[in-house]
């Protein structure tokens, strides 16, 4: 993969994540440049760290590796593997003979696992550390919208069905309040993750017991100074010849659970443009279909849910490798990872930048939902009118008939004849309902069917939202660009 996610190359298969989807920044933390030149890093980490202990290794051996860390010659490597059959071996090779007095000394007391996992744990952080912003801006994107339609009524569906009614804004909590479950996840993921360090070939420091003559001391010393360089907190203190594979299901899970959280907004955006009441941004020249000009596609909620049902089921690939690690460490894990972890963050990454984008350009048509109010809310409104007749002086039973009957005659316009609602027509038209007629207009406020849909929009933003919100404040005016 080219730095930068190259969109080139019109003869050869590129993963449509990387040319068509996810950013430049997240294709650049899985490309071949980034992961060698930080295997070089690491090899510079290691020997500076061997110098200060006291192992033979002279400044101009750690000049000189400084100085070549970007000078990756792939033509080289890619021949020497071929030759080797070993990547790590093949870079080894390439890296000692762009610094011949350093030659010696790279990868001295190192497994392959030395760079390959310490390399991916470095990956999985950056590429975590590029979610988070994006993720945050989502919700308060989200968070925007919810406040600014706090009190608009909504008709609200359970099992896709008419049912009480909510708020526009409320609505939109229960999709912000999954994605900061989301944000919670994905930041203890990454805060959570540990360095594997520097090891050996089973986990046991054998080799640099050795390069020490057998002081402990300096083994766990260099181990903590490559943590420290590579800017972890902590490393394992036990390890096979791999960190335990459990890290990647812990990494991917998250992921997995934040595309259920974007499949399940992006529908129920895709089911309400449908009913017309909100479209996702359309722009001018856009084509919603080669053959109906009039169509008006959600073609980038139908994108998110795409990806995301393709994220969600990558966790399985970590999941069957950890459980077929053998004993210390098995190879059949490595061509799978190499494949479901970085889909995965491109994935992800994909859906954030589209569902940015979805969020900042939402579009509410108030005079549409309100008809569809008008259509449901007599049915709803008929306990609040039995109510007002019981206060009025009348009999609830009696009550209760006379709205039956007139409900089942407007149902019968509805669906038999394809009319509108008019049981409120029938019962202003009934003079057993004359002592409420003039209360009907407050009976039938939508405002007074919503709870306290509002009130609870304006206290979960408070006191949940706008905190979580808080550390990512400086990167909240980045707009979302799509690839495509």
């Amino acid at each position: 993969m080219a730095a930068g996610g190259d969109r080139g190359l019109p003869d050869a298969y590129r993963s449509p994540l990387a040319s068509r989807y996810a950013s430049p920044e997240m294709c650049f933390v899985f490309s071949d440049r980034y992961k060698f030149r930080t295997w070089r890093q690491l090899w510079l980490w290691l020997a500076e760290g061997g110098q200060t202990i006291g192992l033979p290794i002279t400044d101009e051996q750690i000049q000189e590796m400084k100085s070549n860390l970007d000078n990756i010659d792939f033509k080289m490597a890619a021949e020497e593997e071929k030759r080797l059959r070993h990547d790590v071996m093949a870079h080894v090779h390439t890296f000692g003979h762009c610094c011949p007095q350093a030659a010696g000394i790279i990868h001295l007391g190192a497994t392959s696992c030395f760079v390959g996992d310490n390399t991916d744990l470095i990956i999985l952080r950056n590429a975590l550390d590029l979610l988070l912003p994006k993720l945050a801006r989502v919700i308060s994107r989200l968070a925007d919208f919810a406040k600014e339609r706090a009190n608009l009524p909504t008709l609200g569906f359970t099992h896709f069905q008419p049912a009480q009614l909510t708020t526009v804004g409320k609505r939109c909590c229960l999709w912000i309040q999954d994605l900061c479950m989301d944000l919670q996840n994905v930041k203890r993921v990454r805060d959570d993750l540990r360095f594997r360090g520097v090891k050996g070939t089973t986990g046991t420091q054998a080799s640099f017991l050795q390069l020490f003559e057998g002081d402990d001391h300096k083994v766990e010393q260099l181990d903590k100074m490559v943590t420290e360089k590579a800017g972890f907190k902590r490393a394992f203190i036990i390890t096979g010849q791999t960190y335990t594979r459990k890290v990647d299901i812990e990494v991917l899970s998250v992921l997995a659970s934040l595309g259920a959280s974007v499949h399940k907004i992006c529908t129920d955006i895709r089911l309400l443009a449908n009913l017309k009441e909100m479209e996702e941004p359309f722009e001018k020249q856009q084509i919603g279909s080669s053959a109906m000009p009039y169509k008006r596609n959600p073609m980038r909620s139908e994108r998110c849910c795409s990806l995301a049902r393709h994220l969600m089921t990558l966790v399985m690939d970590p999941l069957q490798t950890a459980s077929v690690q053998w004993f210390e460490r098995t190879l059949d894990d490595s061509a799978n990872r190499r494949i479901c972890l970085a889909e995965a963050f491109l994935t992800a990454d994909a859906v954030l930048n589209t569902l940015q984008n979805v969020s900042e350009g939402l579009v509410v048509y108030p005079k549409v939902i309100e008809r569809r109010i008008r259509q449901e809310l007599p049915f709803m409104a008929t306990e609040n009118i039995i109510m007002a007749m019981v206060k009025a002086g009348g009999s609830r039973q009696d009550c209760h008939e006379k709205i039956r009957v007139l409900s089942q005659q407007a149902a019968a316009v509805v669906k038999q004849e394809g009319g509108d609602n008019d049981l409120i027509e029938r019962i202003q038209a009934d003079a057993y309902f004359s002592p409420i007629h003039s209360q009907l207009d407050r009976l039938l406020d939508p405002s007074s069917f919503t709870g306290r849909a509002s009130q609870q929009v304006q206290r979960f933003l408070e006191e949940e939202v706008y905190p979580l919100l808080k550390p990512y404040e400086s990167v909240m005016r980045v707009k979302a660009e799509l690839c495509l």
